[in-house]
């Protein structure tokens, strides 16, 4: 998701595994090396491999999932920054990965865009029901990293823009930026369109609403751009969220996805733990301390295992 991630987000090496040995060396173009291979079955061998999207957050949650299991005498190996869910989920299919931390609305509209679910519980529901067979989510955790398209406070005064339904009346020409694939997303401009009767052009900008996103906007290269709601910059460059009355962006709410034959009553009951404790507030903190602080993930994890005291 980053092609600009600051120092400090990355681990450093990527681990790939097979089905007869532990740790297997490094990849330095492709952490879902064709080499790593899993039994016919999918089933998991040796250590619990976690991934990660290429988003640092999303990588502080892999590294608590990874900690609080290694607390527990579980063996992991960590495949962080593997990019997005075209190349994650067939290696959760597979089983070449077994655990990934998720987000509800964006996987339930990856299985199926044509959902009408919006609330939280809502979502959660229709996701178990859309996910392949061989792949199921543990708990929902209260913490929520959602899309939400955001305006400098200049824009929002200038053209009374508050929510989405606003846009309607701006007179002049909106271009939204956010990561590539966002084009084509139920919520993109197709979406904005349909749902608000606004049409916006695009300009992809490929840091997941990070610095080049928020350079882009005040440079008014882009009138607005899609940020992550637990992301501390909205917050510390002053921008409007805007709100979504139509319910344009489903509930997000953080979740563990896990092959079926990894599913374990133990590794169940620890996510389940972790998931509970997790806040939307603790996210946003957590999310701080590594754009702001710049903490790398495991000491992040750490320090946020050791605060919520589970184990």
């Amino acid at each position: 998701m980053f092609t600009a991630i600051k120092k400090g987000r990355l681990v450093a090496g990527l681990v790939v595994v097979s089905a007869a040995v532990a740790l297997a060396g490094c990849s330095s173009s492709n952490p879902l090396d064709t080499a790593s291979t899993s039994s016919a079955s999918g089933a998991a061998s040796g250590p619990i491999v976690i991934g990660s999207q290429a988003y640092y957050s999303n990588e502080i949650i892999a590294e608590i999932y990874a900690q609080a299991l290694e607390a527990n005498g579980i063996e992991v190996t960590r495949q962080f920054n593997i990019g997005q869910r075209d190349a994650y989920l067939p290696a959760l299919e597979s089983g070449e990965v077994q655990l990934f931390p998720e987000y509800t609305g964006n996987l339930l509209q990856y299985y199926d865009p044509s959902t009408t679910a919006k609330t939280s519980d809502d979502v959660f529901a229709a996701l178990q029901t859309a996910l392949p067979q061989g792949l199921e989510v543990l708990d929902q955790s209260p913490a929520t990293d959602q899309d939400s398209y955001n305006v400098t406070k200049a824009f929002s005064d200038a053209n009374g823009v508050t929510s989405l339904a606003d846009l309607s009346k701006v007179t002049t020409p909106i271009t939204l930026g956010g990561n590539s694939e966002l084009q084509t997303r139920p919520y993109g401009p197709d979406g904005l369109k349909s749902t608000y009767g606004v049409t916006v052009g695009f300009t992809p900008i490929e840091d997941s609403g990070g610095p080049l996103t928020i350079k882009a906007l005040n440079d008014n290269t882009v009138q607005m751009v899609n940020i992550y709601s637990a992301d501390p910059n909205i917050k510390t460059s002053g921008l409007v969220t805007l709100a979504d009355p139509k319910g344009l962006f489903l509930a997000s709410n953080v979740v563990p996805l896990i092959n079926s034959n990894s599913a374990t009553p133990e590794v169940v009951s620890i996510i389940n733990k972790v998931s509970a404790a997790l806040t939307a507030a603790d996210l946003v903190d957590l999310n701080s301390q590594s754009v702001n602080d710049q903490q790398s993930a495991d000491t992040i994890a750490k320090n946020w295992l050791a605060k919520v005291n589970l184990f």
